[in-house]
């Protein structure tokens, strides 16, 4: 057993990072510390004066380790990417961060590609982002498209060259140059490359000087078309350029960062300015709470906004001083390669530009309520008329919904797709594979479902009461205010006969199709409730029903193709019943006794080595 009290005696006086475990090993919290042993022991010592949210956390911590650096600043690095890779519970958290798409320049192939991706590598490429705004992202690959002639294809270029591929229609439009016609120069390509990186740079009006020099060559060799397609592109970048708003005469590139502090969420604004415009602007949230500080919000923002991030410009400004500012800007110079200023402006220029941001930032915290605000609104209106036409005594906040899916009877499996809220869970979808019905019989298998469902609910719940597991630990604990099955009258009352006998009293309504197996509405207590179509509701109903039927179907058919894939094995001649069992015990997967050496397949339990030679030659022939 861990023992806190000791292992706080033996802490280094060292810089590192300390990782606070909770009793299931999980990492519910990580900080960076200049002396570990300082840091750390004043989590347990004196809890009066803590904030709420630091009493809750040491509250769960059940055991603690740590990472001793050299350097603080390496504990600042490791400390990021520890953050990013367990977004553990008590840290201020930048809001699904890994989802954010960038702008990817893929250089190491020799005609590179521009193209969107939500995966940040370590691969030579060059990458711009992330971008929160998915439709600004791809308007920007539009516009790249539009004014250079670069490929969007993934041909391997040197094969489509030695086969002499026929070029695609993006060539004969003149949207690509056509490397694979062999008929362009890689330094000609590349310097088309290197003008989409000025741009992605923020750099327009020095890639419009380039193209205006370009025009002006092309027309003193009277290659007047050449001269055309110049200055629709300076047009076109100057277009570009006018939108962007001057906010400053400092030529130096600035990231600005304010933030709008909410009670459980805050939000960061970041405009990015380049040559003194304002390029691009970006909203990001983080969950907080009351009693964390502007300055803290910053710093977590800090590390891993910039974490993520490939471009560094020269200065960051922020409407706060952050307690390790200087830090701070000896991680960004590192990741730079040269010298980052960070600044908390008091006045002049700079901080009527920070107030600039910090206006944009309360402006998108306003707009976030108000949205969440009608989208509440609504969603209780859509359940409060649910409640009325069905005549319920509470408020369906939880509504679970089963279907059925088979084929002529095969592999029939069940489906469970929870909405809280008037929203899906996912994390609380279930699926069944009928295990006492055989045959195509839509009731029998409902109520197998449902009893099994409940009874594994109501057994958690004992278990939950007497103390020997948690509601977290509870997959089925929590019981719905409203069953919809997929159907009529039968499936409903074969819901209601699993429920009667487990004692269990809850609304059970079908949800009907017309005969183009479209929605039609609502079966309950023996009515069928038609509903107004174009209203919000039926759209809801409509939409509960679809994602059960998807749910079970994506399973059915997953459990078919293991099926046909397994059933391959009975095509090789020694392998029956048993030894193909021991084979999928052995490699859990077909893919892998595909490609099983035969050294690999004699180890598998009843295989001899002519058997296991039928496999390997089988495999190969089949390939």
């Amino acid at each position: 057993m861990f023992d806190i009290k000791q292992q706080l005696k033996i802490l280094p006086e060292k810089p590192g990072v300390y990782l606070m475990k909770n009793k299931e090993d999980e990492i519910i919290y990580v900080g960076k510390a200049i002396s570990l042993k300082n840091r750390v022991r004043q989590y347990f010592q004196s809890l009066k004066n803590q904030p709420p949210k630091v009493k809750a956390m040491v509250a769960n911590i059940y055991s603690f380790e740590y990472i001793i650096t050299d350097t603080e600043l390496e504990a600042l690095i490791l400390e990021c990417n520890l953050i990013k890779e367990n977004r553990p519970k008590y840290n201020i958290l930048l809001r699904d961060d890994k989802t954010y798409p960038y702008i990817k320049i893929t250089m190491k192939e020799a005609y590179p590609r521009v193209m969107k991706t939500r995966r940040f590598l370590k691969d030579g490429a060059k990458y711009f982002g992330p971008y929160t705004n998915v439709t600004a992202l791809n308007e920007t690959l539009e516009v790249i498209h539009q004014l250079f002639a670069i490929r969007k294809c993934k041909k391997n270029i040197a094969k489509s060259m030695e086969k002499g591929e026929r070029p695609c229609l993006n060539f004969h439009i003149k949207n690509c140059l056509g490397p694979c016609t062999g008929r362009v120069e890689q330094e000609q390509y590349g310097q088309l490359i290197q003008e989409i990186i000025l741009f992605l740079s923020g750099k327009e009006n020095e890639l419009i000087k380039k193209t205006q020099a370009k025009m002006q060559e092309a027309a003193a060799k009277m290659n007047y078309e050449g001269a055309a397609k110049y200055r629709d592109q300076v047009l076109a970048l100057s277009s570009i350029v006018e939108k962007q708003k001057m906010v400053s005469t400092n030529e130096v590139d600035q990231d600005i960062i304010a933030v709008a502090k909410g009670d459980e969420e805050s939000y960061v604004q970041v405009f990015f300015i380049r040559k003194g415009k304002v390029v691009q602007r970006q909203h990001y949230t983080l969950s907080t709470n009351e009693e964390e500080g502007i300055g803290e919000i910053l710093s977590s923002f800090v590390k891993q906004f910039y974490n993520n991030m490939t471009f560094i410009p020269q200065e960051v400004l922020v409407e706060e001083e952050l307690e390790d500012q200087q830090l701070m800007e000896d991680w960004l110079s590192t990741k730079r390669g040269s010298k980052v200023t960070m600044k908390s402006p008091k006045k002049g220029e700079k901080r009527k530009l920070v107030e600039m941001v910090k206006k944009n930032a309360l402006l998108m915290m306003e707009q976030t309520k108000e949205i969440k605000a009608r989208k509440k609104e609504e969603k209780e209106r859509l359940l409060g008329e649910l409640q009325e036409i069905l005549e319920l005594t509470v408020l369906p906040y939880r509504i679970e919904a089963f279907d059925i899916s088979n084929i002529q009877g095969v592999e029939s499996v069940g489906s469970m797709v929870v909405f809280e809220d008037g929203k899906p869970q996912n994390k609380e979808y279930r699926r069944f594979k009928i295990a006492t019905v055989e045959g195509a019989n839509d009731y029998a298998s409902i109520e197998e479902i449902i009893l099994r469902r409940f009874k594994r609910g109501l057994k958690e719940t004992k278990n939950i009461i007497e103390g020997v597991t948690t509601i977290e630990e509870g997959k089925f604990s929590t019981f719905p205010d409203l069953i919809m099955v997929d159907g009529g009258l039968g499936q409903v009352h074969s819901v209601e006969k699993s429920l009667n006998a487990l004692g269990l009293i809850i609304p059970v309504c079908g949800m009907i199709k017309d005969h183009r197996h479209r929605t039609r509405g609502l079966i309950y207590q023996g009515r069928e409730l038609l509903i107004d179509k174009t209203s919000s509701l039926f759209r809801f109903i409509a939409r509960v029903q679809e994602e059960a039927h998807r749910f079970a179907i994506t399973y059915h058919k997953s459990l078919r193709k293991d099926t046909s894939m397994y059933s391959i094995l009975q095509e090789i001649p020694g392998i029956g019943e048993t030894r193909r069992k021991n084979l999928m015990k052995h490699f859990k997967d077909i893919n892998k006794i595909k490609e099983a050496t035969l050294e690999e397949l004699t180890e598998v339990e009843g295989l001899n080595k002519t058997v296991a030679e039928n496999i390997y030659t089988f495999f190969r022939k089949t390939n």
